[in-house]
């Protein structure tokens, strides 16, 4: 099996700085495996509230998190903050397919990439306390503002 190559700061087309906090490192002295998600979460949702010009949480649609991963290929941690790159690489009907690379000082190549993905539900709460059906279109706002993070292929 061929792993994909490690990404590199070209792969990115929008970028967020992350303050890293001394509780974000472990016991081992290097980002906790859960904080990494937390910084995906950060860099997805504070690009939507900017690049949308509204609290995204108030649309009739929402984006809740259907799928998240992460690939580590080195430690980074407190106290230098990490510079966060987001691409997309889909847009669908009702979802979004996110990338997010983690970079920590001034090497061109990721220490970590996530993947996040947004499937869109109607914000209201259906009689059995659920809001997790797929809603389709994409509200107008979204897709304005992921549209232009789409990574053209070389």
């Amino acid at each position: 099996m061929t792993r994909p190559a490690r990404p590199t700061r070209a792969d990115y087309v929008h970028w967020r700085t992350i303050t890293t906090r001394w509780r974000d490192d472990d016991a081992y002295g290097h980002l906790n495996n859960a904080t990494y998600y937390e910084y995906f979460d950060t860099a997805v949702n504070a690009y939507l509230f900017e690049a949308t010009g509204t609290n995204v949480r108030l649309l009739d649609r929402i984006g809740v998190v259907a799928e998240t991963s992460c690939r580590y290929f080195r430690e980074i941690g407190f106290p230098e903050p990490v510079e966060a790159g987001l691409v997309v690489d889909k847009v669908g009907t009702s979802s979004v397919v996110y990338r997010i690379g983690l970079f920590q000082g001034p090497g061109e190549e990721a220490a970590a990439e996530g993947r996040f993905v947004h499937v869109y539900v109607d914000n209201t709460t259906d009689p059995d306390g659920t809001r997790a059906r797929p809603v389709a279109p994409l509200p107008d706002a979204i897709r304005a503002a992921v549209t232009p993070l789409l990574r053209q292929p070389d």
